[in-house]
């Protein structure tokens, strides 16, 4: 990895600000001042920022646009695993703060910080998820209250929580809902008859995707944003 990329990715500086320290001298690579942005260093590689050396800093949260083909999980010997998007020194200590099918899109959660993801998943804390849906049959003004209402899923004993959607064309709508079944939007639809052919995360509890991130790309949250997800 390029120390500039490196240096942004285990402190708070940005790729720009990196470059400018490294530049400025700021910057020592195994015992030396090192000013090439582009020299190469591994995770063993010794780093020093203004007297003080780096590595992996506290809890890590990343925003990142999952495209499909890509499933959620930390290992998997038939797929990709969408941390193989994540171009980070180290990824031993991430996982997902909820997943997303290998079918679906969108945003997906990812951190070193057990804790915030607990908060995120945990079924007692009804975090919001926002999910736009395409269907292979149109969506009667009937079957949409059914799902506000709740819908009893297959194999299950009590009905789905109420949700909200939102009817965007025949066969096109929003689903926000506060639970984390199993499939769960995708059986919601089956329970009224409906098929679900596409299904992109918008959002989780007040985070939002970033509309300039590209299927496969992701960045760093933000304090703000780490705080308003829960």
């Amino acid at each position: 990895m390029r120390l500039d990329k490196y240096l942004s990715s285990v402190t708070r500086l940005s790729r720009s600000q990196a470059q400018k320290a490294i530049r400025a001298g700021r910057v020592q690579v195994d015992g030396e001042a090192e000013k090439n942005t582009s020299r190469s260093v591994v995770p063993e590689t010794r780093v020093i920022l203004d007297g003080n050396e780096t590595g992996q800093p506290g809890p890590r949260y990343f925003m990142l646009h999952k495209p499909q083909g890509y499933v959620c999980s930390t290992g998997d010997p038939q797929h990709p695993t969408a941390l193989d998007l994540l171009d980070e020194v180290i990824t031993d200590d991430l996982h997902f703060a909820g997943r997303l099918d290998i079918d679906a899109t969108g945003l997906v959660l990812v951190t070193s910080d057990g804790q915030w993801s607990h908060r995120i998943v945990a079924p007692g804390r009804k975090c919001r998820k926002c999910y736009r849906v395409s269907l292979a049959d149109p969506l009667t003004d009937l079957d949409a209250e059914k799902l506000r209402q709740g819908v009893l899923l297959r194999n299950e004993p009590q009905p789905t929580q109420s949700a909200e959607l939102e009817i965007l064309a025949e066969r096109n709508c929003l689903l926000t809902i506060s639970e984390g079944r199993y499939h769960q939007v995708k059986r919601m639809f089956a329970a009224v008859g409906n098929r679900v052919v596409g299904l992109h995360r918008v959002s989780i509890g007040n985070l939002e995707l970033d509309e300039n991130l590209a299927p496969g790309a992701y960045r760093r949250l933000s304090l703000q944003e780490v705080e308003v997800v829960t």
